[in-house]
């Protein structure tokens, strides 16, 4: 029924038209982002034609005998317009397994697109991640998302917060003072952690040259110190907290109530959703409670980012 063909760079301008038309894909699937770091994966996406037409789109790297959808990517899974079924997607996996095998590859991790950066509904993937692959669920994380049409209260801690920032002059701003902000992040990750952030300051600096639309930067600000800030990925409808970072005295100035303030109830107040990203570590099992009571007292509620697996 399908061919299935792997990507080459020559087909850049296909798959990135085919990701902008489909109704589960988002600017991080975009070779333009994805490719910011290629260097680091053997990339073995997929594209998946038929009848001459192409019908959907797998993101993915191979790392041994080991299929991923894929290692750089916050979420994968397979990518289709709104012309898909449940049926045909079926079958697509069980074409898809059989070439993974011809290719030596014995194990898939797949992750699924958490249904808030939909355009429409696209889960046909996981019903056949149930019926062709006999797929196990292997991690979950949790994030925080506030739908914007239908607000939670925000906790007394946030208001508080808010209020005490506007009191002492923190003032918020869209920025493009990166390399300032991610002083703070580094610090401060590596200070809690002992990590660095996922990107490096070059590297957000060339997506944010590439997606300018897209990548947004916010920053509270008071007597000219920058006391803190929030990199947002706008994907469609839905708003991301890619980071969250504030000095010691911007935690004490309450800088995130405010950025947050102006991002939920001025700035993105017509998106759909605000997701504030995974308050979980070591693939779901651990759960950062003090960092999810900060996201949940904005109002956010659980969405979860699941990632399957099964053996060929």
């Amino acid at each position: 029924m399908f061919e299935i063909r792997r990507y080459t760079g020559g087909q850049e301008a296909e798959w990135n038209r085919f990701v902008a038309e489909s109704k589960n894909g988002t600017f991080l699937i975009d070779r333009n982002y994805m490719d910011y770091h290629q260097q680091r994966f053997e990339d073995c996406s997929l594209m998946f034609y038929l009848e001459g037409t192409l019908y959907a789109v797998l993101p993915g790297n191979r790392c041994g005998d080991v299929f991923y959808s894929h290692q750089g990517l916050t979420y994968g899974g397979l990518i289709m317009d709104c012309r898909a079924t449940a049926s045909v997607v079926a079958a697509l996996f069980g074409e898809l397994n059989a070439y993974l095998r011809g290719a030596d590859i014995r194990r898939v991790v797949y992750k699924a697109i958490p249904y808030i950066y939909t355009r429409v509904p696209s889960e046909e993937d996981l019903y056949a991640l149930f019926k062709v692959c006999n797929a196990r669920l292997v991690a979950r994380d949790i994030s925080s998302v506030i739908v914007q049409g239908q607000p939670v209260k925000w906790s007394r801690d946030r208001r508080y917060g808010a209020n005490k920032a506007c009191t002492e002059g923190v003032v918020v701003e869209v920025s493009s003072d990166y390399g300032g902000f991610w002083k703070v992040l580094g610090d401060n990750l590596m200070s809690r952690y002992g990590a660095r952030p996922v990107h490096s300051l070059e590297e957000i600096q060339l997506l944010r040259s590439r997606f300018p639309s897209q990548i947004k930067l916010y920053v509270a600000r008071a007597g000219g110190e920058m006391l803190g800030g929030t990199l947002l990925y706008v994907a469609g409808h839905t708003v991301h907290a890619q980071y969250i970072s504030a000095t010691p005295e911007g935690k004490r100035l309450h800088a995130i109530d405010a950025i947050y303030k102006r991002i939920i109830k001025e700035d993105y107040v017509h998106a759909r959703y605000i997701d504030f990203g995974k308050s979980t570590e070591q693939e779901g099992s651990i759960l950062n409670e003090s960092l999810i009571y900060q996201k949940e007292g904005f109002g956010g509620r659980g969405v979860c980012y699941d990632w399957y697996e099964w053996e060929l």
